[in-house]
Parts: structure tokens; C-alpha cells; sequence
């Protein structure tokens, strides 16, 4: 554990203020970590329609028709509620597209902002100042908006999407106009990760006075057995380089005052519209449905797997090829979510006994 910046001084007490439930879970977080307990962010694919067709889209094969039960209000209610007695205190509202839910706004109503730290995941096409204004009108926190390039043809042809490039610096400007916070996203390869272009593009962030969250591009998805864009750990050294310079940051930035490494589980859960509840958005693997047993139990179920429950110093699935080819390639034949049991073993559980039981 270590001593929290400035700025994450500064959030905390704007939550203090603002969101005092949440404050109040936060500051719990140090604690909870240190037992061995998730404080997971919960990431939230509510529904997979999407206006875009994206070249690297990790959700591919979970669009389309399927058969079965997903998610209600009424279910979102007591996901929410659950999630609450946990101690966990960060949504974010994916997909998909977000701004094309037509539910979008009696969703964050069933989340409850007052619960917990509401962030949506959005490529900008539709988010002007009108929608901008509305969102941080019923509690929605921060925006997480993707950019791929500061090239406007780059981006257009990497999202399928003409004119995208110019909408998304438009939401820049509407999320910064409506007082709502504010990051980017953007996808790096190991082609992209040492390139000028990046750097300038990490200008642009900072000269908008925002920052700028990093994917390391994953085998899965559009891009499945796709290993040339996998990153290094060289590559992940000189990201962290680049954290000196820049407001830029993975999900193995320390935060909190805490470095986790690996976040899945232990820091982050994906669930999916049909109530999968996976490591992360990236590796797709169920580790329980939420219709069936307590999200508390399936949680507890992810952090017993050495892969999640331990502090790993690295991103498996962006770097490691032995991970990748012995967890990951084996779902890429199956329907998604494939069950833990058909991937993981006895040998990858920290607890035999809790193991016997799952099995």
C-alpha cells in the first residue's frame, strides 16, 4: 500500500461531498484488498446493440439473436443492490453502444447513482451537449470516450463509422461543457505503442485537460488469434515511462494506493446482458450467471483462481502467449461465456477445498 496522489485526494473528497456512499466504500477499499476481498468495478454489458462496427470489437461473438434469460430493470435493481452490501462502488455502462439503449436513462435510475460511481462507455456519436447535460442531470459521473487516432480517416475506417472521428471531438467538448468527467480510450498494439503518432496523440489529451486510458489490444473478439498486435513487456515498461509524462494509464496503474497488478476479479468483473459474471472484459469465461446464485459467491468463486485471486504483475491475456494459448484459444471454438470448469482446473484454484466444493 502506498501514500494517494494529489488528484486522487481530490476525487476522494469531491465524493465525500457529492456521492457520501460511495466515499464510504472507498475508503474501505485498503482494507477489503488486504483480506483478500474483490472491490471490482463492475463492468456492465447491459445490451450489445451498437451504430458501429468496430475493426477490434471484444464483444463479437456475444451480438445477435440468443436464446435465455437477460437482464430487466427489475434484475439491474437487485444486481445493484447486491453489488452495494458488497462494498463495491463503481459501475460502468457498456455494451454495445450505451447511448443507443433506448432504456438508457431508466437503467442509470435502476443502478442508482447515489450507490455507487456511474461511468459509460461511449464511442460519441451521439453524445452532443443536449445528451451531455441530460446524462450528468440523472447522475451519470464520467464518460469514457473512444479514440483511436488523432487521424480522422485512421479512426473513421477503424470504426466503420464516417464522421466519427469529428462527433467524438465534439463529446470532448460537450462531457467538458456539462461538467461531467471525462477520459479517453484507445486501443494500442505493439505496432502503434512506439509510434509518434501516439505521442501526439497523448499531447492532444493533455492539451484538453483530460487523460487517456489505455486497452492493450487482446486476442479475442474480431481480433481472436490475432497475436501480432500483442504488446511486450518491454512495450508495458515503456507504458509505464510514459505514465511519467502523461495523464495516461492501463488498468496496472496503481491506484487507490494500491498496486493490484492484474485487476480481474480482484479489481474488475464484466458481466455480461445474460448474466455471466467474467474475470474481465477480455477473458471469456463465465465464472457463475447472477440469475443463479449470489453475486458474492461468484465472486468469491473468481478470486480463488490463482490467475485472479493473486497479485499477477502483468496483463495475461495482453502479453502472455503461455496464458493465451492455454486458456484463452481454447474458447475460441466454443459458445461465450465458456464455463470455468471447461478451462480452469483443480491445479489453477488456491483452495483444493474450495475447489472439491465448486466441482
Amino acid at each position: 500500500m502506498s501514500e494517494l496522489t494529489s488528484e486522487e485526494n481530490s476525487k476522494r473528497n469531491w465524493l465525500k461531498e457529492h456521492k457520501p456512499r460511495v466515499y464510504e466504500k472507498v475508503t474501505r477499499f485498503q482494507e477489503k484488498a488486504a483480506r483478500g476481498e474483490s472491490i471490482a468495478i463492475v463492468q456492465f454489458q447491459y445490451d450489445y446493440r451498437c451504430n458501429f462496427r468496430c475493426e477490434h470489437c471484444s464483444v463479437k461473438r456475444f451480438q445477435g439473436p440468443k436464446s435465455g434469460r437477460f437482464f430487466t430493470l427489475e434484475d439491474v435493481r437487485e444486481l445493484s443492490r447486491q453489488a452495494d452490501e458488497m462494498g463495491l462502488a463503481n459501475f460502468v455502462i457498456t455494451g454495445g453502444e450505451p447511448l443507443v439503449f433506448p432504456d438508457l436513462e431508466q437503467l442509470i435510475e435502476a443502478i442508482d447513482p447515489e450507490k455507487f460511481y456511474l461511468v459509460t462507455d461511449t464511442n460519441g456519436w451521439l453524445l452532443d451537449d443536449a445528451k451531455a447535460k441530460r446524462l450528468k442531470s440523472l447522475g451519470l459521473d464520467k464518460v469514457q470516450l473512444s479514440l483511436d487516432s488523432l487521424s480522422a480517416a485512421e479512426h473513421d475506417s477503424f470504426r466503420h463509422a464516417p464522421g466519427s472521428h469529428a462527433r467524438a471531438l465534439r463529446a470532448i467538448d460537450a462531457s467538458l461543457n456539462a461538467g461531467l468527467n471525462i477520459i479517453l480510450s484507445t486501443v494500442v498494439t505493439h505496432q502503434r505503442i512506439r509510434s509518434q503518432e501516439f505521442l501526439e496523440y497523448l499531447e492532444f489529451a493533455r492539451s484538453k485537460g483530460v487523460g487517456t486510458f489505455v486497452t492493450y489490444a487482446k486476442p479475442v473478439g474480431s481480433w481472436e488469434g490475432n497475436f501480432e498486435v500483442l504488446v511486450t513487456q518491454e512495450d508495458m515498461a515503456y507504458m509505464r515511462e510514459l505514465e511519467k509524462r502523461f495523464q495516461v494509464f492501463t488498468h496496472l496503474t496503481p491506484s487507490y494506493g494500491m498496486d493490484l497488478g492484474c485487476i480481474a476479479v480482484k479489481r474488475m468483473i464484466s458481466i455480461t446482458k445474460y448474466g455471466d459474471v467474467m474475470p474481465c472484459p477480455y477473458i471469456h469465461v463465465s465464472l457463475g450467471n447472477f440469475f443463479q446464485e449470489p453475486l458474492q459467491d461468484i465472486v468469491e468463486r473468481g478470486m480463488n483462481i490463482k490467475h485472479f485471486g493473486r497479485r499477477v504483475p502483468t496483463c495475461l491475456i495482453a502479453e502472455s502467449l503461455p496464458f493465451i494459448k492455454k486458456y484463452i484459444v481454447p474458447t475460441y471454438d466454443k459458445p461465450l461465456p465458456v464455463p470455468y470448469k471447461e478451462i480452469f482446473g483443480p491445479e489453477d484454484m488456491i483452495s483444493a477445498k474450495s475447489s472439491a466444493a465448486q466441482h
